[in-house]
């Protein structure tokens, strides 16, 4: 009897625990996201309305023409950007994992970008591609006058200088989860392919990279969700220029948010970015719940 009103307070002092937590989920995050629904279900403009026109604030939003636009720019973002990053990054994590001298020294230096501000990451970086001032003029002044490199202000080009700037800023985390995963495999494996005769190229593709599903996995799912946040790094880079050639759906959310004082239609923007962090995360978490389930039945 005594045991097991040890176990009920255990239990209950750890609930307790956990209230304020489960307090700001629900109120902070669930609530908020309700909120943020109901408004995009409304009217409301500058202040909230206490109406009801359905789904026509959608609507508006996938007629209007910088949405769309937004939403193109996010998805040549967001595929140049994962890619490059996952591919960058675990390259590093090969190179480190080789043991090489001044190990702690690399890993820092390649993790550095990423503590700092994605603000300061992109004004530096809008600094080092200003065509009068940046890379193209110290290329020139180096005795190459018709060297180009200003796809800042090209309106083809400047979502491409978004992905270098924060593909740079966003690789080096990439590298420390890749190498904690290379990290946990076992040397036996290395010893059997370097006996067999077998390339690393190919350990590395056949045998290495699926076992680091879980890493790729949480990978994927930050590199995704930070697609979607895109905010920081446009507005200090372009502000969403050349006109609206670099346009992201969270600029278009903050402008008719805080600027043109629609909140409706900001909502309905919030809701859909909302919807997509879910789509992608959703998968993912399944995938690894269903994976966990045969180990806890053994």
């Amino acid at each position: 009897m005594g045991t097991k009103l040890n176990a009920i307070r255990r239990h209950a002092v750890s609930w307790t625990a956990m209230l304020p937590m489960a307090a700001i989920v629900i109120v902070a995050y669930l609530g908020t996201a309700l909120w943020t629904l109901r408004i995009s279900l409304s009217s409301s403009r500058t202040f909230p309305k206490d109406d009801f026109v359905g789904l026509a604030q959608y609507a508006r939003l996938f007629a209007n023409d910088r949405w769309m636009l937004s939403l193109e720019n996010l998805a040549l973002y967001g595929v140049l950007f994962i890619a490059a990053a996952l591919v960058i990054g675990f390259l590093l994590a090969v190179f480190i994992d080789q043991k090489v001298a001044g190990e702690g020294v690399l890993r820092t230096v390649f993790l550095y970008p990423y503590a700092m501000s994605f603000v300061a990451t992109g004004l530096a970086w809008q600094w080092m591609l200003n065509p009068e001032a940046g890379i193209q003029q110290a290329v020139r002044r180096m005795g190459y006058p018709e060297f180009r490199f200003d796809w800042i202000v090209d309106q083809d080009m400047v979502m491409y200088t978004i992905v270098i700037a924060t593909v740079w800023q966003s690789s080096g985390l990439v590298m420390a989860l890749m190498l904690a995963g290379l990290r946990g495999i076992d040397e036996e494996i290395w010893k059997a392919a370097r006996i067999d005769g077998i390339p690393k190229w190919r350990v590395y593709a056949s045998i290495v990279l699926p076992m680091l599903g879980p890493s790729v996995a949480t990978v994927f799912m930050l590199l995704a969700t930070a697609v979607v946040k895109l905010f920081d790094s446009v507005v200090a880079m372009t502000q969403g220029g050349p006109g609206t050639a670099s346009e992201v759906p969270t600029k278009f959310i903050m402008d008719h948010l805080f600027g043109r004082a629609n909140i409706a239609l900001a909502s309905a923007g919030s809701i859909v970015m909302l919807l997509t962090v879910l789509a992608l995360v959703a998968p993912i978490l399944y995938a690894r719940s269903r994976a966990r389930r045969p180990r806890e039945a053994a």
